[in-house]
């Protein structure tokens, strides 16, 4: 082979990636886009066959049963919206949101106030590992345990709380028992569940703060109150919208807590409208109304949910 000869570069196929930027070119040298919609499509299936399964066809079956008079003993019977027209007249429906409402109220305002003010301390304080696993310890309990624990503790007899308030001089106090404590202590019960993981949520928010922000503010002289008023929360508001709808969304949905201390009781002062459903469920035998008294809950829950998130602009950073 003589010392001049040119080996010829390898031929590239018309088709082929060159440059490796998710394009080929056709035979005529123009660039066609590669199409990942069929790979899309396969990394998209579990995920949408487990919310077809567990989400839509249960929701869809819900709503079916909800225009039908069924008792679980025998086939349903298409009644049309009979049971909408009870369920307008249903005094204990109506109470049963109201129950439901005050405790949303009670958890979502004590859980959002105590999560604040450790989110708060854990982020201007310390910001130990540790004390992060403690605070999340009480959220993996079950709940059903944790309505048995406090329902130990909390025992008019035995349990206690009372022992040390009876030490104390205050006197035995049925938590449970009393139609005036028992709403506010089951919500206590759930805020002490709960207001770890909300406290690390809002933590985490707050780590997305520019600390510049608070050198800045306290080389003009403001205090801590200033700089969580007017740095923390408008910059947390995201953070904070999302904090807020999946409280709601989960304080709507309380049950296994009154189902395991109350029941309902006493004098239907915690008969939340989900433990009201249970009820006309499976000891009524009321499937069909059940399921509508269900799907005007999640219509409810939809109608709250954007409206809440409507007025704090949850799509919105302070940050931009």
């Amino acid at each position: 082979m003589g010392a001049d000869t040119a080996v010829a570069p390898p031929q590239k196929s018309a088709g082929a990636d060159p440059d490796g930027s998710g394009t080929a070119r056709t035979k005529g040298g123009a660039r066609r886009k590669r199409d990942d919609r069929k790979a899309a499509w396969l990394f998209l299936a579990p995920a949408l066959t487990g919310f077809a399964l567990f989400y839509a066809y249960p929701t869809l079956r819900g709503i079916y049963y909800s225009l039908t008079d069924y008792n679980l003993l025998t086939d349903p019977a298409f009644a049309g919206v009979d049971n909408y027209r009870h369920l307008i007249g249903d005094e204990q429906f109506f109470n049963a949101l109201k129950v439901t409402g005050y405790y949303v109220v009670l958890n979502i305002g004590a859980q959002t106030v105590l999560g604040l003010l450790l989110a708060t301390l854990m982020h201007r304080l310390t910001r130990s590992v540790a004390l992060r696993a403690i605070l999340l310890v009480p959220w993996l309990v079950p709940n059903v345990t944790v309505g048995l624990l406090w329902m130990w503790m909390l025992d008019a007899n035995l349990g206690f709380v009372n022992h040390i308030l009876e030490a104390l001089g205050v006197g035995a106090t049925g938590f449970f028992t009393s139609p005036t404590w028992a709403m506010p202590t089951v919500a206590g019960v759930n805020t002490w569940a709960y207001s770890g993981y909300t406290a690390l949520l809002l933590y985490a928010g707050m780590l997305q703060v520019p600390h510049h922000l608070y050198e800045s503010a306290s080389l003009d002289g403001a205090g801590e109150w200033r700089m969580f008023t007017r740095i923390t929360l408008p910059l947390l508001r995201p953070v904070l919208a999302l904090v807020l709808v999946v409280s709601l969304i989960g304080s709507f949905q309380i049950f296994d807590t009154v189902a395991v201390t109350t029941k309902g009781g006493p004098v239907s002062a915690t008969r939340v409208i989900y433990f009201y459903i249970y009820e006309q469920a499976f000891t009524n035998f009321r499937m069909g109304y059940a399921s509508a008294v269900a799907v005007v809950l999640a219509v409810i829950l939809g109608v709250l949910t954007a409206v809440q998130m409507r007025l704090l602009r949850a799509s919105r950073s302070d940050l931009a």
